[in-house]
């Protein structure tokens, strides 16, 4: 596994047996505050934020073999053998690395509508339009809003990608690396070559009107992986179903949890 590992910008809630929560492209660990909160009644969460993301380090690599090294380092940074590892999107392939090239570092695993495989989908447009927002020009979040608005139409999208913008002095600045995502993007939609499987137990849920694991072959997929996967639909969301459907995504995770060995 890759050894040039970034210290990451880590939060930490609860007591517990430890779980950690990894987010998705453009996000960062706050997006799961809310879960967490419920989660840290029983456990103590984890919800860093991934190398180019949130508050942690910058880096040109961006590998999932770096970024699952990078979470091994947090764990041997607190102490941790294993854990559970719960991640959505891009998260998920980060924790489906982690399991298939370090499975004892798993206690298990939860993969959030993402499958071990390739992806076609169109990202470029998304950074594209984060680059070209006139930064000078913009005096509030109103004003770089409106300008995304002329490529990017979906007004939650555009307010998830949002997050990323802060205050810079007087002025405002994208906090993640927009050149080192742009970089990295065939990277980050494909999966590294792995013919191993990991045997523990594995929960794989994804919003029935999302595109990226709601059919058979990434299911197939998942399986070929994760032989023990319990792949279930959370029904009436997409691919940010744990906020489209949040209490029901609540309540097969807790379900799964309190069932684990």
């Amino acid at each position: 596994m890759n050894t040039n590992t970034v210290e990451l910008r880590d939060t930490v809630t609860g007591d517990g047996p430890p779980i950690v929560v990894l987010h998705g492209l453009y996000g960062a660990g706050s997006n799961w505050g809310s879960h967490a909160k419920w989660l840290a009644e029983q456990w103590r969460v984890h919800t860093p934020d991934l190398r180019n993301h949130g508050q942690s380090p910058h880096s040109a690599h961006m590998s999932y073999d770096a970024m699952a090294a990078d979470v091994v380092a947090l764990l041997d940074h607190y102490g941790y053998n294993d854990a559970v590892i719960l991640g959505h999107s891009m998260g998920g392939k980060v924790g489906m690395a982690l399991a298939l090239t370090k499975p004892e570092r798993v206690r298990g695993l939860v993969v959030a509508d993402i499958a071990p495989m390739p992806y076609d989908h169109d990202l470029s447009h998304t950074i594209e339009a984060m680059a070209g927002v006139d930064l000078s020009s913009v005096g509030s979040r109103r004003d770089a809003d409106a300008q995304l608005a002329a490529h990017v139409s979906e007004p939650a999208l555009r307010q998830f990608l949002l997050t990323n913008l802060g205050r810079s002095g007087d002025g405002w600045q994208w906090r993640i690396p927009l050149d080192h995502l742009a970089a990295n993007l065939a990277v980050i939609q494909g999966f590294p070559h792995l013919d191993t499987s990991w045997h523990g137990p594995t929960l794989a849920l994804y919003g029935d009107r999302s595109g990226y694991a709601s059919d058979a072959g990434s299911h197939e997929r998942l399986r070929n992986h994760f032989p023990n996967a319990e792949i279930e639909p959370i029904e009436g969301a997409g691919h940010f179903l744990h906020v489209e459907a949040a209490e029901r995504f609540r309540e097969r995770l807790d379900d799964w949890l309190r069932r684990l060995p």
